[in-house]
């Protein structure tokens, strides 16, 4: 077999575009690969990652949410209380609070009149279970079964 300049050419120009691809994905995996290490580093966030389709950040605010939560206890009257919400979640920053969407719920308080059931709801709310202090806003309504209503934008509750 007899190889001619052409052929020769040919390999050798192949060889230095091999060397040349080999390099520079090499470098860019390696690149990379440094970039990410950085990146979580930097941002102290475990689930860092360079795709931008995700939002990491509602990611990592809602990592603990509810669907569908329930909230029953007792205030310090020892009397009931339920509190339901379409959903709600709890942040790093404020682990007691539960962020609460559409709340609503019966409080049972004993008053000189008797036992009174208080039904309520709203748009928002915000439950701190260390302290027992439930907050609603936007477009409260509670009724009493005594007849008493409320209609308010925000109201705190002591339970």
């Amino acid at each position: 077999m007899q190889q001619n300049n052409r052929n020769l050419l040919i390999v050798s120009k192949h060889k230095r575009l091999t060397r040349l691809w080999q390099f520079f994905f090499t470098g860019w995996g390696l690149v990379m690969v440094a970039v990410l290490v950085a990146a979580s580093i930097f941002t102290k966030q475990i689930l860092w990652t360079p795709i931008t389709a995700i939002n990491m950040k509602d990611m990592v605010s809602n990592q603990f949410k509810m669907t569908n939560a329930y909230f029953v206890g007792q205030d310090k009257d020892n009397n009931p209380f339920k509190i339901h919400a379409v959903s709600g979640h709890q942040t790093y920053a404020k682990p007691d609070i539960v962020y609460l969407e559409k709340p609503t719920g019966t409080i049972t308080r004993n008053t000189s009149k008797g036992k009174v059931v208080q039904k309520l709801s709203a748009k928002k709310g915000t439950y701190n279970h260390n302290t027992k202090v439930l907050t609603l806003m936007g477009h409260v309504r509670i009724d009493s079964s005594d007849g008493d209503k409320i209609l308010t934008e925000e109201m705190v509750i002591e339970l």
